[in-house]
């Protein structure tokens, strides 16, 4: 039996794109949405976007967007930023036989730094894929689900598949993976071609 996971990341408060993101994972008929952070940040239509991932049942993390929000809200209790206080850092699942992790820039729980493989043009960077293999080389999962980056990647590293969907607002995409056999298709959004790499060179996203 198949088991469809949709992908998305780094909505960054811009429903537009999120839209047509679940629009695609009903046609594909996925059976759970995760989004690894960064709900928040950039876009304007904050409470818009949320009500759109609790709607869906996306299972969301905290990211430093969500965290920087919070801090910023102090005690406004409204509902987004109720629905950021119940996130997680990470979320960990057993599916198909298949042991995930998610979390938003790099394990065990970061929010900051973040997996970077590509280049500015959207090419693997062999000395980065290499050093991450080595530093996640004792990460026992056979998934890792990131974001942060608004990198668009499914890289094995070792014996474990790293995915990074990509910024559903900055890249324009979403994936979706399949379980067992851990194959992924990207979807592009807003009638624009993915962005493999964004906003290349700046560290603070």
């Amino acid at each position: 039996m198949t088991y469809r996971i949709g992908l998305i990341s780094d909505i960054h408060a811009s429903p537009a794109p999120l839209k047509e993101a679940l629009s695609i994972f009903k046609q594909q008929k996925v059976d759970m949405i995760l989004c690894p952070g960064d709900i928040a940040g950039y876009g304007e239509l904050l409470d818009e976007t949320v009500e759109l991932l609790i709607e869906s049942q996306c299972q969301s993390i905290l990211g430093n967007h969500e965290v920087w929000h919070l801090n910023k809200s102090g005690n406004n209790d409204n509902a987004t930023t109720s629905y950021f206080n119940q996130l997680p850092d990470y979320l960990e699942f057993s599916i198909e036989g298949k042991k995930i992790y998610m979390v938003h820039a790099n394990p065990p729980n970061s929010y900051e730094g973040g997996i970077r493989l590509l280049d500015e043009h959207g090419c693997i960077v062999s000395e980065q894929k290499t050093d991450w293999t080595k530093r996640l080389a004792e990460f026992d999962y056979d998934v890792l689900i990131v974001g942060h980056t608004h990198q668009v990647f499914a890289e094995r590293l070792g014996s474990m598949l790293v995915i990074n969907p990509g910024s559903t607002t900055y890249n324009h995409s979403c994936a979706i993976l399949k379980l067992p056999d851990k194959s992924v298709q990207f979807f592009a959004l807003s009638n624009i071609p993915i962005v493999k790499s964004w906003n290349w060179g700046t560290n603070q996203i």
